[in-house]
């Protein structure tokens, strides 16, 4: 196998962590949201007080400020995964060509 064979096998290599890396973060933001959807979900049911936990305490706070919150939140966290779907692809696609690219080359020898 020529070295620049073996180079390409390094970098496909590399490729394919860091698509592993990006899925892994964007399955992490992923439950993120779902949670986030959970908690907007009953507090928009309940009409008692509500509570905010900041570190080791709990605030008592309005229900208006807390869903005026999670709404920046799961605004933020859907154009982390935006982001994180972009890179994907690019990564994939990257990947599946230069994976062609070294099946093809060591297919030849």
């Amino acid at each position: 196998m020529d070295k620049e064979t073996e180079e390409q096998i390094k970098e496909l290599q590399m490729l394919e962590q860091n698509l592993q890396a990006i899925m892994m973060q964007k399955q992490a933001f992923q439950s993120e949201m779902s949670e986030i959807e959970n908690a907007f979900e009953e507090l928009e049911k309940t009409k008692d007080e509500v509570y905010k936990i900041i570190g080791n305490i709990m605030l008592k706070s309005s229900k208006e400020t807390i869903l005026k919150d999670l709404k920046e939140k799961r605004e933020i966290i859907a154009l982390r995964v935006k982001a994180l779907d972009s890179q994907e692809k690019s990564f994939s696609d990257h990947t599946d060509e230069l994976r062609k690219k070294v099946l093809s080359k060591i297919k030849k020898e």
